[in-house]
């Protein structure tokens, strides 16, 4: 669709990781050197092409990422162990790493991250009975390059894999008790500091139930919320839409769920802030809504070819919106994966999925 649609022949890296949390997070800082620092030197690189909107220096989102910390502290201690050990490992300034995780809470929402699109069927709706979900990763571009996958062998905390970029904790996949999760961003009016968004979904992929999963997304003193698409590897399917002092839970009873960037429940739609900015989000929406209720038994492949939509181009399921000129909504899919819960496997493609090839890791646990 675009000349400037890189291509990524190769699968991206794949890291194994095991132990205590700070060393995991030292492993992933150790193999990710290039890409923790990239990500940072972007995170420079964005706040200051924004700073007519935002007035933020990089010295004043540190300030404002360390009123986050001890929040994550009090509740998620493990998890800052993580961020540290990756700081370690990658050579960076612990201050630094706490902006990347706590972008969306320093800037005040102000970077739309509102083109991610989520979606999940189950063994009804599915050709061969898997559960299976999908997902594309739409970010600022100067970050593709920064993707990988972490296989995790965590001491206390069952086997996961996942997918993530840069220095962010990963969030985005599936552990061995069969609880996979996909998170989207959505913009209340409501929130506050406290725990980092980032931080209250990587403890998502330690539940071990379904009800383990939804009180981690609803942590005390959370700082906002995603929606969580969250699904069990028996079929259950929620949509959990997360503020820093709401929820609600949608559920697909029909065999399906699909959700984008704005909130879908009455409830939560009162608090959201500039809904007309998220017109693309409900654009999004109903078209991978029609798509996936069209087909009676889904595949992979079935997905996949979801993921590559360029209805609404560039703002489309497959996002190419790089050249618009606020740096704020400067984005695209940087990756696009299918996780097979079923089988414990994840299809990734590295960057837009009608470019690039998918790939497929596995969940050895």
């Amino acid at each position: 669709m675009s000349a400037k649609t890189p291509v990524h022949p190769n699968p991206p890296p794949l890291i194994y990781v095991k132990g205590t949390h700070r060393e995991m997070g030292r492993q992933i800082g150790e193999a990710c050197r290039k890409q923790v620092q990239h990500s940072i030197e972007n995170g420079h690189i964005l706040l200051a092409s924004a700073y007519q909107q935002l007035e933020l220096t990089w010295e004043g989102a540190q300030i404002q990422a360390r009123k986050y910390i001890p929040f994550a502290q009090e509740r998620y201690p493990q998890y800052v162990e993580e961020m540290q050990g990756i700081a370690e490992g990658a050579n960076v300034d612990f201050d630094d790493l706490s902006v990347i995780n706590a972008m969306e809470a320093v800037t005040m929402d102000a970077l739309h991250l509102t083109r991610c699109t989520s979606m999940a069927v189950n063994d009804e709706r599915t050709a061969d009975g898997h559960v299976l979900l999908a997902h594309n990763e739409d970010w600022v571009p100067e970050d593709e390059d920064d993707v990988f996958v972490v296989h995790a062998t965590p001491k206390h905390e069952p086997p996961f894999l996942a997918m993530t970029y840069g220095g962010l904790l990963p969030n985005i996949g599936f552990n061995a008790y069969g609880i996979a999760q996909m998170c989207d961003s959505v913009y209340p009016n409501d929130s506050r500091i406290g725990t980092p968004r980032i931080v209250v979904s990587r403890a998502v992929l330690a539940a071990r139930t379904p009800d383990e999963a939804i009180r981690h997304m609803l942590s005390a003193q959370r700082a906002a919320g995603y929606n969580h698409v969250l699904v069990h590897e028996s079929g259950e399917l929620y949509s959990v839409e997360v503020s820093a002092r709401r929820f609600a839970i949608l559920y697909g009873e029909d065999g399906y769920i699909v959700h984008t960037n704005h909130y879908l429940t009455p409830r939560m739609q009162e608090i959201e802030r500039e809904p007309e900015d998220l017109v693309a989000s409900r654009i999004r929406y109903f078209r991978a809504l029609r798509l996936i209720k069209r087909e009676e038994r889904h595949t992979i492949k079935t997905l996949q070819a979801i993921q590559r939509d360029h209805v609404n181009y560039s703002n489309s399921i497959c996002n190419h919106a790089v050249d618009v000129n606020d740096p704020l909504d400067r984005e695209k899919t940087i990756n696009a994966l299918v996780i097979d819960l079923t089988a414990r496997q994840m299809h990734i493609a590295w960057g837009n999925p009608c470019e690039n090839p998918y790939h497929t890791y596995s969940l050895q646990a």
